[in-house]
Parts: structure tokens; C-alpha cells; sequence
């Protein structure tokens, strides 16, 4: 009886610093997507709309649209988003493409309501910066587990159904918006926009640290069986265990057996399956690679499940 009382106690601030955990977690998404949305309204609406630039992807898109046809970039925004979003639901999860609906929206909110000054009419500074607080906003989404542009969605999607890298596609994606750019505005016009687009990915790894399409994830955890049925049931990704032995540490912990968990995952999952792998055991130990592509094995034969 004695017993049963101090481990109830510490099952409930277990239980406690969990809920906790999931609140800072929450928390830190929001304010990533916050602050990625107001950046990404600063670089549209204070450098490349008032000057008529466009960018790549589905704000290329829009951009082009509402600078041929003044059709209102917010509903742009969200219209082009839509086919991504219900495709994002199905490869890669509820949560995420909730999170990228409200993302998007906000984004649309924010350059229709927000009064951005306009910083500059030079044509070199407008698209290096543009390009960076409109990269740095994609970048800092993604970090809370959203996008605000569903190019990369698509881009995805279709690696697993051809050979074409993601950053292939994506190029391929916005050569053909730079072509038409060229066409509709001019040349120089496209010219800048390709320079405002290399801005816009540098910006984005660098806000990401350098992760690329696929990330490695390594984690070591006494509760490997139960991170293993996540990762396969719930996510859908394959992984592969690999037996392994606990050495001793600071704290004077004993040498034991313990399995070791290896999987490959897009960035757009990183935050969710460090999310649950911490749910499931706060002090597991995690170590993430940049992966520049993958052959073979489950990474690019089965779609992302949620």
C-alpha cells in the first residue's frame, strides 16, 4: 500500500509534465506559423506586389495572376492552395493539413487587412529581400508544421509515383511559371523572379538547418516497440531495428540491450514524429541526418499515411 501511493504520484506528474509537453509543443507551432505568416505578407506586400514580381510555386502563380489581371491575391492564394490541401489530407495527415488551411488563410488575411509598408522600387534589393522574408515565412511554416505554399505537397506526392526528385520537380514546377512570366510581363521581369526564387530556397534552408527532402532519424528508447508500432501503423514509414547495448553514463546508468530505431521521413513529418516520439518517451534519444535522396525501400513506393 505504502508503495502504490509514491508511484501514483509519480505516474501523475508523469502524466502532468506529458500535458505540459504537449501544450509548449502546440504553442511553439503557433507562434512558428504566426510569425512565418507575417513574414511572408511583409515580403509579398512590401517588396514584389507593389512592383508586380512574382516568385515560384503557388505564390508565383497568384502573383502572375494578380499582376496580369488585378484579381485579388488573397483569393489566389487560397483558391491555387485547395487541390494541395485535400491532397496534403490524404498523404500526409489531418493535422497537417489543418494546420497548412489555417496557415494559408491567415496569409490570405494578412495581405488583404495588413497596411505592409512598401520599403523600396529598387529592382535588385526587391527581389533578394523579397525573397528572403517571403522564404523566411515558408521556412518558419513548416517549422510549426504547416505550408503556406502546396507546391511541395505535390512535388512529394508525385516522387512516389515517378523517378523525378522533389527538387526536381520543383524546379521543373517553376521553370514553366518563369517561361509564362516571360511571356505575359517580360524577360527581365522573370529574370528577377528566378533571383527572387533562389532567395526565397536559400532563406528556407537556412530557416529549416539545412534539411533537406528526406531526413534520418535515429532513436534510442527503452520503449522502442512502442515508437516502432507508431512509426508504422500511425505513419506509415518503414524503419529498420537494429540491436544495440546501453553504455554507461553520467548518471551511473547500467549497461543493457536496448533496440535502436533507424527511419527516413520527410521534413514535413519531422515535427510530428518528434511530437509523438516524445509523448510516447520524453527522454528518448534522437539523432536527425540530412538525407540528400533515397533508393529503394519503402521511402518513395508508399504515400505518407496520417
Amino acid at each position: 500500500m505504502g508503495d502504490s501511493q509514491p508511484l501514483g504520484k509519480f505516474r501523475q506528474a508523469k502524466d502532468k509534465w506529458k500535458k505540459k509537453r504537449t501544450v509548449y509543443t502546440s504553442a511553439r507551432s503557433v507562434v512558428f506559423i504566426l510569425i512565418g505568416v507575417a513574414s511572408a505578407g511583409f515580403g509579398l506586400k512590401g517588396f514584389l506586389m507593389p512592383n508586380h514580381f512574382i516568385d515560384g510555386g503557388v505564390t508565383g502563380i497568384s502573383l502572375l495572376i494578380n499582376a496580369k489581371t488585378g484579381i485579388s491575391l488573397s483569393a489566389m492564394i487560397v483558391l491555387f492552395n485547395i487541390p494541395f490541401l485535400l491532397l496534403g489530407w490524404q498523404q500526409i495527415g489531418k493535422s497537417f493539413s489543418i494546420k497548412s488551411i489555417v496557415a494559408i488563410s491567415l496569409l490570405a488575411v494578412a495581405v488583404a487587412l495588413i497596411p505592409y509598408p512598401v520599403v523600396t522600387d529598387d529592382k535588385l534589393l526587391i527581389a533578394v529581400f523579397g525573397g528572403f522574408f517571403l522564404g523566411a515565412g515558408i521556412g518558419l511554416t513548416i517549422r510549426g508544421g504547416a505550408v503556406i505554399d502546396g507546391t511541395e505537397i505535390l512535388a512529394i506526392f508525385l516522387n512516389r509515383k515517378r523517378s523525378l526528385s522533389v527538387g526536381d520537380f520543383i524546379m521543373l514546377f517553376n521553370l514553366v511559371i518563369f517561361s509564362v512570366a516571360a511571356w505575359l510581363l517580360s524577360v527581365s521581369i522573370a529574370l528577377y523572379a528566378i533571383l527572387t526564387y533562389l532567395s526565397a530556397a536559400k532563406t528556407v534552408d537556412f530557416i529549416l538547418e539545412g534539411i533537406e527532402e528526406f531526413t534520418g532519424v535515429t532513436i534510442i528508447s527503452p520503449r522502442s516497440a512502442e515508437i516502432a508500432t507508431l512509426i508504422k501503423e500511425e505513419m506509415g514509414r518503414g524503419l529498420t531495428i537494429y540491436s544495440g547495448k546501453k553504455g554507461f553514463g553520467k548518471r551511473g546508468e547500467s549497461e543493457y540491450e536496448s533496440d535502436i530505431i533507424f527511419t527516413v521521413v520527410t521534413r514535413l513529418e519531422i515535427s510530428r514524429l518528434t511530437a509523438e516520439v516524445e509523448r510516447i518517451d520524453p527522454n528518448a534519444f534522437i539523432v536527425m541526418q540530412s538525407i540528400k535522396d533515397t533508393r529503394g525501400g519503402m521511402v518513395k513506393k508508399r504515400p505518407l499515411k496520417h
